[in-house]
């Protein structure tokens, strides 16, 4: 069965509620913009963590993501529905890695996640057609969140520069 649209009845499935951002992924323009500001909020939220946890918290909700949007998307009946957005969630976190403290840097790594997700440059538009289950759906947002990350840390560098 494939599902069009969710709908509010799947968030009372913690998994489905998990996958769809808390219900972000369930706004009818533009749910992954709106997911990744779902991962904004959460890392507004999160505490200063020593890079090494940073990275362990990353790991644990990488891999906890590749189930919890497998079977959001098997019950759904579509491989990488709109509405699942806890990789968007998971992809901008990684954007963020050794990003530094302030608005600037916040909105930067938003705008670059966001861009690498939607534009999907090889090898990210290769994984995202190829790799399948949840591991294909959180593959192509860690893919885009590293590309982030990168750009981000080379204007961190050229700003301490100059």
């Amino acid at each position: 069965m494939h599902i069009k649209n969710p709908g509010l009845q799947n968030l009372k499935n913690p998994v489905h509620l998990l996958a769809l951002g808390l219900g972000a992924g369930l706004t009818p323009k533009l749910p992954g913009t709106v997911g990744t500001l779902v991962g904004v909020i959460l890392y507004l939220l999160l505490p200063a963590l020593p890079l090494l946890h940073y990275i362990l918290l990353l790991v644990v909700l990488f891999v906890s993501g590749i189930w919890i949007c497998g079977v959001t998307a098997r019950d759904l009946g579509v491989h990488d529905h709109p509405a699942i957005v806890y990789d968007e969630i998971v992809g901008y976190l990684v954007a963020m890695i050794l990003a530094p403290p302030g608005w600037w840097w916040t909105v930067s790594g938003f705008l670059l996640f966001r861009l690498f997700d939607i534009w999907k440059p090889w090898p990210i538009r290769w994984l995202d057609r190829r790799v399948t289950g949840g591991f294909g759906v959180m593959l192509d947002d860690l893919f885009a969140g590293l590309f982030a990350l990168l750009i981000l840390q080379l204007v961190v560098h050229m700003s301490t520069i100059t």
